[in-house]
């Protein structure tokens, strides 16, 4: 990180941080292109992260992450404007998470279940949730083991 008087190490802020927001971005690598998808998420800690996030088995985020499981990843919050008299004396406080990780498809209904209750946790607060066979058959749950990870904040 170049601005290490931005740097955030103390495991507690970050960790409240990523409680709190809603919206982590995924970024594949996609044969030169990059593709990145806004989703919303649910999370487990010990000693390192792990997010999930759901969607259909069918589509761009499905596919690229059978066929390429390296991400990167971003979620941010906590934005306020600060203003200025001129342009360039405008500036923002800001606090982000960015890092890198490897996605995998959950199959296992058992772990499925765990991630989409992480899910509806991060939303509703709430995590005992039943599904039915046939949601957990249709839905695809995917896991990302973060390996690096890094907080900033203004």
């Amino acid at each position: 990180m170049r601005r290490k008087d931005r740097e955030i190490t103390d495991k507690k802020v970050i960790e409240d941080f990523i409680k709190k927001e809603q919206i982590l971005r995924i970024a594949f690598y996609d044969e030169g292109d990059i593709y990145i998808v806004p989703v919303n998420y649910g999370y487990s800690y010990d000693e390192n992260y792990t997010f999930y996030f759901h969607g259909a088995k069918a589509g761009r985020k499905y596919e690229l992450a059978k066929k390429m499981p390296n991400v990167g990843f971003e979620i941010d919050g906590n934005y306020s404007l600060i203003e200025g008299q001129e342009a360039c004396d405008y500036s923002a406080t800001f606090q982000s998470v960015t890092g890198t990780g490897i996605l995998s498809l959950v199959e296992d209904s058992a772990e499925k279940i765990i991630g989409l209750n992480a899910i509806m946790k991060q939303t509703t607060s709430k995590n005992d949730w039943h599904y039915s066979n046939e949601m957990l058959e249709a839905v695809a749950v995917f896991k990302l083991d973060v390996d690096k990870l890094s907080c900033k904040a203004k």
